[in-house]
């Protein structure tokens, strides 16, 4: 294979830093149909210019220029409303949608073709030098003013609903709602594309909910069911009943619940 040359190497780095920047400004049309020109999305979206800013801001920090891509990264901040720290890896194909309050840690790492909305955080819960800041696989859809804190991994095709609290990894095709964030449903068929119909989340608590007035009206057949035939013969079944729903009613049996859904 012959030697590339310095010109040659240059010519490569500029074609995949070049690709990075066309499917980032591309998933801008793909996921929002409020983008109606280039133009407009070149002047108007803060989200494009936060990546933008930061592949120069990722690319000074790992030549070792820390400062210089610490204060471009905090100019860029002051002009678009987004916080992303230069050592933050990012995938191509990455989409913020408004924008304002995003805040992406040092050590978090983004996988291709991810969204976030408004006020999402993606944060570290340690003072070491270390791995904090969570891993978003491919195609993973975040919420507005969500939060995924520490070194935890959301699996590809996962959705994060709205002001969620993340705190522990998430699977694969799964969509995590609630504080703390419950993995409440899980996709056995793999998703294509990026599904942003972050808005159609199950309710865990309305489903536990539905789950002890079931078992209410169940219980009380079985009352009228006695009062008719004048004994106590199905007492003992009704009383074991009752104590399970008297499990369901704490907080812990409600999580099991959830989590076995």
């Amino acid at each position: 294979m012959p030697k590339l040359g310095i010109k040659g190497e240059k010519g490569i780095v500029f074609r995949k830093a070049w690709e990075v920047i066309k499917a980032d400004f591309n998933a801008v049309f793909e996921r929002d149909p409020a983008a109606r020109s280039k133009l407009e999305v070149l002047l108007c979206y803060p989200g494009f210019h936060a990546i933008l800013s930061h592949r120069l801001c990722h690319w000074l920090w790992n030549k070792g220029l820390r400062l210089p891509a610490r204060f471009l990264s905090h100019i860029t901040r002051f002009f678009t409303g987004i916080e992303i720290h230069p050592g933050a890896t990012i995938g191509k194909g990455f989409f913020i949608d408004h924008g304002m309050g995003v805040v992406i840690g040092e050590t978090a790492e983004i996988g291709d073709n991810v969204t976030l909305y408004h006020q999402v955080t993606l944060g570290g819960v340690s003072l070491k030098r270390e791995k904090r800041h969570p891993t978003l696989r491919e195609r993973v859809v975040v919420g507005a003013g969500a939060k995924i804190l520490g070194p935890l991994v959301i699996g590809e095709n996962s959705k994060v609903g709205a002001n969620s609290v993340v705190v522990k990894d998430v699977p694969p095709n799964s969509t995590v709602v609630g504080v703390p964030g419950r993995t409440v449903k899980k996709r056995a068929i793999k998703v294509h594309g990026v599904d942003l119909d972050h808005h159609l989340l199950p309710d865990p608590v309305l489903s536990v909910i539905k789950a002890i007035s079931e078992e209410v009206s169940e219980l009380r057949k079985e009352l009228e069911e006695i009062k008719k035939n004048g004994g106590k013969k199905r007492l003992d079944g009704i009383e074991h009943r009752l104590s399970r729903l008297e499990k369901l009613k704490r907080l812990e049996e409600m999580d099991s619940f959830i989590d076995e859904g």
